[in-house]
Parts: C-alpha cells; sequence; structure tokens
C-alpha cells in the first residue's frame, strides 16, 4: 500500500536510477570544526559583547587551527594539500594579477597591506572547498550559518523598535548595524542576511519534521524583516531577487504551493512595511528625490570609476586603491566605489574584472551541474536542495554586487567556497548506483 507524500514535502520519487553518495572515509573534523567557530566568531563576534575575549585573538586561534589541521591531517594521509578544481585555479590567477600588478599601484605599499587582508579571503575560500567533505558536513555548516543569522536579524529589529538608528540625524533614519565584521552598517548587514536565507529554506524544504521546519520558516521571516529594517536599498533589490529566483524554481516543482504561499504571504505584508520604506526604495530610479543624496553620489561615483577603468584598461590602479584613485581624480572627497564590478576594473583592470566574472560564473556552472545531477533522487534530495541554496546566494551576490564595495571580502569568497565544496561532494566519483 502506498503511502501519499506530504503537500509540503518536494516529490522526487521519478526521475532517473537512483544514486547515492559513496561512503569513504572522512577526513579529521578538527579544520571543519575549527573553520565553523570561525565562522561563528565572524559572524556573531562574542569578542564584542564580551571585550575580555578580545585578547585572545579568537579569529586567529580558530583560522589558525582549522589551517594548520587541514594541512597536517592531508600530509598524515598522504593525500593533495587541496581539491584541484576550475574555481581554485581562477582564484589563484586573480591572486597572481593582484601581486602583479602592485609594483604598478599608486600606492604599492597600500596594495602589499590589503594583498594580506584578501589572502584571508581566500584562504576560507580555500578551506571551505577543502573541509566541507562531506553532505553531512555541508548540512552542519548550513544549520550553523542559520543559526548565527538569528541574533544578527534579532538585533536589527531591536535597534529598530528602540530607536538605535545611526549618528548624524540624516533626512533617512538608518538602524546601527550588528557589531561585528561583516555586519557592522545596515547596508553589510543586508548583504550578509541575504546571503544565508537561501540556506535556512534549503533546510526547510528539507526537513523532517514539522516543528523544525516550522523554526527554520521563522528563522526566514526574521532575516527578511531585518533586511527591510536596514532600509537598504541594495538590501532590498538583492532579497527580491532571492524572492524572485525562489518563485521561479520551486514553482516548476511538485512542491510549488510554497512558492505560492510565499506570494501570498509577500502581498499579506505589504501594508505592514515601514513608514518611508517605499519612499526610499524609489529612489533607486529617481535618484534626484533621495533627501541623503547618497543615490546621486553613488551615481557620479560610478561614472569616474568608468573614466579612471578607460584611462588604464590593463593593470589598474592596484589592489585596493580604488578609493585613492577616485580621490586624485576629483581631490574633494575620499570614497570607494560601491560596485564589486567597478572596483576589481579600477584596482586590476579588465584582466582582473574578467578573472572575478569568471570564477563567479564557474561557481554557479558547477552547483547547477551537481543539480543536473541529482535531481530526481531521493536519497539525494538534501544535496540538491543545497546545492541550489548556493546557487540563488550566488546570484544575490551578483545582484547585491552593484551596491557594495566588498569585492575582496568574505561575503562572496565564503559562498564561492560552498560552491567549490557542492562540487566535490557531487563530483562523479563520490556517487554510486543506489
Amino acid at each position: 500500500m502506498s503511502v501519499s507524500r506530504p503537500w509540503w514535502r518536494p516529490d522526487l520519487d521519478t526521475g532517473p536510477p537512483a544514486i547515492a553518495i559513496e561512503p569513504e572515509a572522512e577526513r579529521s573534523a578538527v579544520p571543519f570544526w575549527a573553520l565553523t567557530a570561525f565562522s561563528f566568531i565572524l559572524l556573531v563576534a562574542p569578542q564584542e559583547q564580551f571585550p575580555v575575549l578580545v585578547p585572545l585573538r579568537l579569529a586567529l586561534v580558530t583560522g589558525a587551527t582549522a589551517l594548520i589541521g587541514h594541512l597536517v591531517d592531508r600530509v598524515m594521509r598522504r593525500e593533495p594539500l587541496t581539491v584541484l578544481t576550475r574555481e581554485i585555479g581562477i582564484a589563484a590567477g586573480l591572486l597572481a594579477w593582484a601581486v602583479g600588478t602592485v609594483p604598478l599601484s599608486v600606492w604599492p605599499g597600500g596594495s602589499v597591506e590589503f594583498l594580506g587582508f584578501y589572502l584571508r579571503s581566500l584562504a576560507i575560500f580555500w578551506l571551505l572547498a577543502n573541509t566541507v567533505s562531506t553532505l553531512r558536513r555541508l548540512h552542519q555548516l548550513a544549520w550553523a550559518l542559520t543559526l548565527m543569522s538569528v541574533p544578527l536579524a534579532l538585533t536589527a529589529m531591536d535597534n529598530f523598535l528602540d530607536g538605535a538608528f545611526l549618528p548624524g540625524g540624516p533626512p533617512v533614519k538608518r538602524i546601527l548595524g550588528y557589531q561585528a565584521p561583516l555586519t557592522g552598517n545596515p547596508n553589510d548587514l543586508a548583504l550578509m542576511l541575504n546571503l544565508l536565507i537561501p540556506l535556512s529554506v534549503a533546510l526547510a524544504l528539507t526537513a523532517k519534521r514539522r516543528p523544525i521546519r516550522n523554526l527554520l520558516l521563522a528563522v526566514v521571516a526574521a532575516d527578511v524583516a531585518a533586511v527591510i529594517v536596514t532600509f537598504s536599498r541594495g538590501g532590498f533589490v538583492t532579497l527580491a531577487t532571492v524572492f524572485a529566483v525562489y518563485v521561479w524554481k520551486v514553482g516548476r516543482r511538485p512542491e510549488r504551493i510554497w512558492a505560492c504561499l510565499a506570494v501570498l504571504a509577500v502581498l499579506a505584508c505589504l501594508p505592514f512595511l515601514p513608514a518611508g520604506y517605499l519612499d526610499r526604495i524609489s529612489n533607486i530610479t529617481h535618484i534626484d528625490a533621495d533627501p541623503t543624496g547618497s543615490a546621486k553620489l553613488r551615481w557620479n561615483d560610478a561614472g569616474d570609476a568608468v573614466r579612471l577603468v578607460l584611462d588604464n584598461p590593463v593593470t589598474g590602479a592596484g589592489v585596493g586603491m580604488n578609493a585613492l584613485a577616485l580621490y586624485q581624480t576629483r581631490q574633494g572627497y575620499w570614497t570607494a566605489v560601491h560596485n564589486v564590478y567597478l572596483e576589481y576594473a579600477v584596482e586590476l583592470g579588465l584582466p582582473g574584472l574578467l578573472l572575478f566574472g569568471l570564477l563567479l560564473v564557474e561557481c554557479v556552472k558547477s552547483v547547477r551541474r551537481v543539480q543536473r545531477r541529482v535531481v530526481g533522487v531521493p536519497a539525494l534530495r538534501e544535496l540538491f536542495c543545497l546545492a541550489e541554496a548556493v546557487q540563488v546566494s550566488l546570484v544575490a551576490f551578483s545582484v547585491g554586487a552593484l551596491f557594495h564595495p566588498v569585492g575582496y571580502h568574505m561575503y562572496f569568497y565564503y559562498v564561492a567556497g560552498m560552491a567549490v565544496a557542492v562540487r566535490v561532494i557531487g563530483d562523479d566519483k563520490h556517487l554510486k548506483a543506489a
């Protein structure tokens, strides 16, 4: 006697022959959990709440533990130190180009110093690609990041309700960010939450128990509300992208009821948007109506950046030097261009922009290949949904990149590292006929 599948669960019983992940000896857990601890320190930043932790330099300790632990484990097993994928190769090429253009930088010493910052992002990218080596670890990391988003979202909503706004009394009141390296201002906070939301959605789609699923949906709702109260225009566009991509993807599958419910929920919540929010969002297309003047300033910065690229299209101004290059062209004020693509083009020229674009595209292609490989396989439904979540996060970043000066930060490189991990987990040699 067949048992009907609940309406909220993906119907993946039809399709290609079943396959499963090939069991293999799991590598040392020390690097993975050290990397997870590093992520907690990076996002939740307990050292900001408890200053007594600052001298312990927890980020350095956990990051170094993950790195050394991984290298020792690979040497002890006599295995290669790294997986070799196109993404790893492109990232290495991008780093080599950044280093090679340092002598031509407008400030070589500043570029050398900035490379240390960039290397940290690349190190996390590399560690994620190598330590998140099983579906179980990918699941654990997704859960960890989902739970880490909760204090960020609750703090954002608490700041909004308590009137904890940025000082200076601007025409549009913006909440304070979360006190952590990647979420210190409301725009960065919105970007981070937008990148984490897809992971929570994936876990909700694959949750087997209703209380767990409801908890995850509550986290998604809190994250969405937090993005809205940041009054971030880029955050809104990125959030809308996440929503649209998921409605399109889920709406074509048997669990399309989820997409319908999401649309109805959005429509039901429209009357409860904060006062002035729609006016703020309208400034995306009506920049002259922006009372803060920031929209017009960003537009002017983009124009200046394009002119810099045209003046030096090959080597650029040097890694980390776009703000200095812009200042030298106008001799008025210091601002970095709020656009990742222009950031790479100004600093590393068109070759640098091309390499970054190739890295982004290759990451998207990799997770798409995994989805096509495992779609319709009940045993790998979780891998499918998590690969889809990483893809949505990459697409979200590709849109959010139009509004943020974060080309070398960990926002992209963290998600890109997860994309490489998904690729390795879903590689043919790790799958077998069930």
